[in-house]
């Protein structure tokens, strides 16, 4: 009789058992990541964060820029967002391009050298994409009253390559590329506004991948840490823009996904991937000792979770069918604009890319 007893109380006690571990099995489990509008989300977002810092995706896609577009053009982005702090274009022309949003007339050879003159020494921003961002934000201002005219701030530090003479002047600006927009960003919120933030996704992530993902002093913080370690009141909603990952080996179904969709990356198999996946430029990490910076054995990099880095993710497609823009075939006519690029590539120190930068714009 005893016996039966005891053997009923163990029994119950494994059912019990199991049935705890079940549980915490279901609360900790993996949902698929589900796909919902992008231009809903974003826009949906700015109802609980001041600031959406939308990551471009390899700069220069076509995807990517053509979502940006149609979520700037909906009707609702001026009544949500007063702001969009961009980093192709020169804060030193900030006067220039308030004009031009504005309506007024301004030559090309002046407008150009907003995105023609950041930090960069590179093509990157000259790509005709970018100056059709502007040209959309200027069309859609034109039918707004002045009040409700969205903003568009230059992110890119004040460098005058007019007065740069060698490699370490050029150098210097860039320290200041996540601390210029941090700055605006928070001195713009603090009057009540939202911003948009247009940047390579690099800038937003919350433990940076060279560091092997530890803390770091202030001047590598990036424009999400300046914002929510530095001013701790500003919350900050960061996406990535996938062009680089095949996420079908994550998830199977979402080569049906409809393009482009965007996923809330916490507790699914996304968000749980290592970082790296979605970013596979992972050839070297440092730690800041002493002011000076030195390398990690590689088995001692860590891992992170995406879902630690970014908020949520963007698809715009599988890599195989991303498209990227080029340089029109005018600017790469332009003798002027080639010895202007390549000087500055030679300045930079990227002496072969100078070489045969006239072979390659356009390319």
């Amino acid at each position: 009789m005893f016996e039966r007893y005891l053997s009923a109380i163990r029994g119950l006690l494994f059912v019990t058992l199991i049935t705890a571990a079940l549980i915490t099995v279901c609360l900790h489990a993996q949902r698929a990541a589900v796909p919902i509008d992008p231009i809903d989300a974003v826009l949906n977002a700015f109802t609980s964060h001041r600031v959406v810092a939308l990551g471009e995706g390899a700069h220069g896609n076509n995807q990517g820029h053509a979502f940006v577009l149609a979520l700037i053009r909906d009707q609702r982005f001026p009544e949500v967002v007063s702001d969009i702090v961009v980093e192709f274009g020169n804060s030193r022309y900030q006067k220039l391009i308030d004009r031009f949003e504005n309506g007024e007339s301004v030559p090309e050879p002046e407008l150009q050298r907003v995105w023609q003159d950041t930090t960069q020494p590179f093509a990157t921003f000259d790509l005709p994409i970018y100056a059709e961002f502007f040209q959309a934000v200027r069309a859609i201002n034109q039918g707004l009253p002045k009040e409700k005219r969205v903003r568009v701030w230059l992110g890119e530090p004040p460098i005058d390559w007019t007065v740069i003479k060698t490699r370490e002047e050029a150098a210097k600006w860039l320290a200041f590329r996540d601390s210029h927009p941090a700055d605006v960003i928070r001195r713009e919120v603090a009057k009540g506004r939202r911003a948009l933030v247009l940047y390579g996704g690099m800038h937003f992530v919350r433990k940076r991948l060279e560091f092997n993902f530890q803390s770091t002093s202030s001047r590598y913080l990036t424009i999400t840490n300046r914002l929510e370690d530095i001013a701790p009141q500003i919350r900050v909603f960061t996406i990535w823009t996938n062009t680089y990952a095949d996420l079908e080996q994550l998830q199977s179904e979402v080569s049906a996904w409809p393009k482009p969709r965007l996923v809330v990356l916490r507790g699914t198999p996304l968000g749980a991937a290592d970082f790296t996946f979605f970013y596979p430029f992972d050839d070297s990490r440092v730690s800041e000792r002493d002011g000076k910076l030195v390398p990690i054995p590689k088995e001692e990099w860590r891992k992170l979770s995406m879902e630690d880095v970014f908020d949520a993710m963007l698809y715009v497609g599988r890599p195989a069918d991303i498209t990227y823009a080029k340089e029109s075939a005018q600017l790469c006519a332009s003798q002027a604009y080639l010895t202007m690029r390549a000087s500055r590539l030679r300045l930079a120190g990227f002496t072969t890319a100078a070489d045969r930068f006239a072979e390659q714009c356009g390319k």
